[in-house]
């Protein structure tokens, strides 16, 4: 599975509907995040940037446009963003690989 961070960025609404009716919505992301065999590895927010900030595991491409989609459709963010991480480890590896391929760059 691949690790991901996402971002969203709620609107002034969403962060009045809170406000009016505080509730923890950790359950609710793992509920959707399992019915594309993801899991939420940790959930943060951000209170100066309107911001929530999850590390999750998601199995593909696919399963992470569902659940980034789904969201964006449900009216709560303004934005959402998803970045691929890899550990230190794996880039360490990546880093190794990518040296063998002989790039050279541009001369001039």
């Amino acid at each position: 599975m691949a690790l991901y961070l996402i971002q969203e960025t709620a609107t002034s609404q969403a962060v009045a509907a809170i406000m009016r009716n505080p509730q923890d919505r950790t359950e609710h992301i793992c509920s959707v995040l399992q019915a594309v065999g993801g899991k939420l590895e940790h959930f943060f927010l951000a209170y100066n940037e309107n911001t929530a900030y999850l590390l999750v595991e998601i199995p593909d491409l696919e399963s992470l446009a569902k659940v980034v989609w789904a969201f964006q459709a449900g009216g709560g963010p303004m934005s959402v963003r998803a970045t691929p991480l890899m550990t230190f480890t794996e880039a360490v590896g990546v880093f190794q690989k990518a040296g063998n391929l002989g790039y050279r760059p541009p001369v001039g």
